[in-house]
């Protein structure tokens, strides 16, 4: 489930496994759905 969260005055919404934010809802769904909660690989 994505988490909503209030940040520079803007609304968020963070994946839940790994903690990385969206600007959209549906993205982070999408993202979240297919997330295995490792930091993103192109974090380096």
């Amino acid at each position: 489930m994505v988490a909503t969260t209030e940040r520079d005055g803007s609304t968020w919404f963070e994946c839940e496994r790994c903690g990385l934010l969206f600007d959209d809802r549906t993205d982070a769904q999408q993202h979240e759905a297919n997330c295995d909660a490792e930091e993103p690989s192109y974090i380096q």
